[in-house]
């Protein structure tokens, strides 16, 4: 059933960028306060969390009435365990993909081309050219993405403008798309690591993906591959990732880990050839406008039929 005139509580620094909401009376919350109760005690039908939202996470049930939650992360396994009963989930499906795409590419052509390296020369007042001849080119590279959802598609087209060759696995095969001839099913992974020269890992954290990307996996890749998570750190199996690159075997490029943060002094940021960013690859100015463009259609969504679009729980 349609909700005739839902109330919305929505962090102020998304109300900006809302469309027009006809219908919808919009309650704007500071969403770095987690001191207070968004809606300022009045009910509201949907709530709507801030980019760093995980403060707010156990005050969810506090908000009177409400009955659905627009996270604005990707990932939601975070927030399954506090959702009330009866209360719609919904997470931000399409709004982090291109900016944690271009994270995944920046981070892949900065190991790839040994940029590191360079900084830290470079902050050492040194001319260093060591690393020249030493490093494989993104170019004519083979690059399997694991995980072919908004992110995946978004990289694959960035990589074929590099002019990568792209190989997409996903958790059952498919046709392909504009980008790959086909989607590969997760069964054939191991099988398509051998010649792999970059493994992009962006699925979704689930019980089933949880150290997907073990000592098996990357025992299946060539020496001197490349591993890029922008996925959830439990994806893959830290312990094996530090034993294949403190060998030197295999390199790293991550900006998601497990544990995150990564407290001071971990062997992440210390081991060679690994990469760390701190979980910023959807941090971005261009985040607000996007996220204001969803929650709008969120918000038209409920009004209109008294459900939120893509729930991935109910409470």
């Amino acid at each position: 059933m349609p909700s005739p005139s839902p109330v919305a509580a929505v962090p102020a620094e998304f109300v900006p960028h809302l469309g027009p909401l006809e219908g919808v009376e919009v309650l704007a919350y500071d969403g770095h306060d987690a001191t207070t109760v968004p809606g300022g005690g009045r009910e509201v039908d949907v709530l709507v969390l801030p980019f760093y939202g995980r403060p707010w996470l156990k005050r969810m049930g506090e908000v009177p009435g409400v009955r659905a939650v627009v996270l604005a992360s990707a990932g939601y396994e975070h927030a399954l365990p506090f959702v009330p009963e009866g209360v719609q989930l919904a997470n931000a499906v399409g709004v982090h993909d291109t900016p944690t795409a271009e994270m995944a590419l920046t981070l892949i052509l900065a190991a790839q081309r040994a940029i590191p390296d360079y900084v830290r020369a470079q902050g050492e007042g040194r001319w260093d050219t060591t690393a020249i001849g030493q490093r494989r080119a993104l170019a004519d590279s083979r690059v399997v993405i694991l995980g072919y959802g908004g992110i995946g598609r978004a990289l694959a087209r960035r990589l074929l403008a590099c002019e990568a060759e792209v190989v997409a696995v996903a958790s059952r095969a498919r046709a392909g798309d504009e980008y790959v001839d086909a989607v590969h099913g997760i069964e054939e992974l191991p099988s398509l690591l051998a010649d792999a020269h970059v493994l992009v890992v962006a699925v979704p954290l689930s019980e089933r993906t949880r150290g997907l990307v073990d000592a098996d996996v990357l025992a299946a890749l060539p020496d001197d591959a490349l591993v890029v998570n922008v996925a959830r750190g439990p994806v893959v199996d830290t312990e094996a990732l530090l034993a294949e690159c403190g060998s030197g075997r295999l390199r790293a490029a991550v900006d998601v880990t497990d544990p995150e943060p990564l407290p001071d002094g971990h062997p992440f940021f210390s081991t060679p050839g690994v990469l760390v960013s701190p979980h910023v690859g959807g941090g971005t100015p261009a985040a607000y406008p996007r996220m204001g463009a969803y929650v709008s259609r969120q918000l038209t969504a409920y009004r209109d039929h008294g459900r939120l679009d893509h729930v991935v729980a109910e409470g």
